[in-house]
């Protein structure tokens, strides 16, 4: 398992997907926490530095990882290097947890530091330390689990198209459609309601600890999915 954990971070750390999502999600960051405390006039900057697109983006990430291995035809190799593939795929969940909780530091520090610069430069409601430490926990939280969550869907669906649009779809589109809806049912589902609780955004009224849990059940059952397909059918 050692091995395997390894061999995948060295996949991450040389591969140009990373650095680039990594630029993407941090200048994508950076330019809305910079315009909602320059334009704003939000007195509690919590929400200004949690509900960032960096948790959206984690996910798509471990669903391109996984994909990739159909997309270019290296799941084989793979499998005859790990021949245990619920290894393979556990330890391809945990690789990108860690690169979620990476990319979610090498983002949002910086972003907290600039945007409370300018909040701090306009007279307006800064963080301070406590609630640094909190934004922090949320957002590691939910990288966490969003990283492996896209993994598992992508052992899933397999095809790369349909798995990073579908994920896309269902965030953006589907699940807050079900909370405007269902608002009960809203806040449980995977990409928007239960992160959203985490987070403490407009799903706020589901404790962070009970949408941390949801998060964790959804995240184990599509990984036994994962893992059942994945021993029970062909590569190819």
């Amino acid at each position: 398992m050692t091995a395997l954990l390894r061999a995948e971070l060295l996949k991450l750390r040389t591969t140009r997907t990373f650095a680039a999502v990594l630029a993407s999600a941090a200048a994508l960051s950076l330019t809305l926490v910079v315009l909602g405390a320059v334009l704003g006039k939000e007195t509690k900057p919590h929400a200004l530095f949690t509900n960032s697109a960096i948790t959206y983006i984690i996910v798509i990430l471990g669903a391109i990882a996984m994909t990739g291995e159909w997309r270019h035809r290296t799941i084989t190799g793979s499998v005859l290097a790990a021949p245990n593939r619920v290894r393979l795929l556990a330890a391809k969940a945990i690789s990108y947890s860690v690169a979620g909780v990476a990319l979610s530091i090498l983002v949002t520090v910086p972003t907290i530091i600039v945007g409370e610069l300018v909040l701090s430069g306009r007279g307006l409601a800064t963080l301070g330390a406590g609630g640094i430490a909190d934004v922090l926990w949320r957002n590691l939280a939910v990288a966490a689990l969003l990283g492996p969550l896209g993994v598992c869907v992508g052992a899933l669906v397999r095809n790369q198209i349909v798995t990073v649009v579908g994920l896309i779809i269902i965030a953006a589109a589907i699940e807050p459609a079900v909370f405007q809806a269902v608002p009960k049912v809203g806040r449980l589902l995977p990409l928007a309601g239960a992160p959203g609780g985490v987070l403490g955004g407009t799903h706020g009224d589901l404790s962070p600890a009970l949408a941390l849990a949801v998060m964790v059940a959804w995240t184990l059952t599509i990984f036994a999915a994962a893992a059942w397909r994945l021993r029970s059918r062909d590569l190819v």
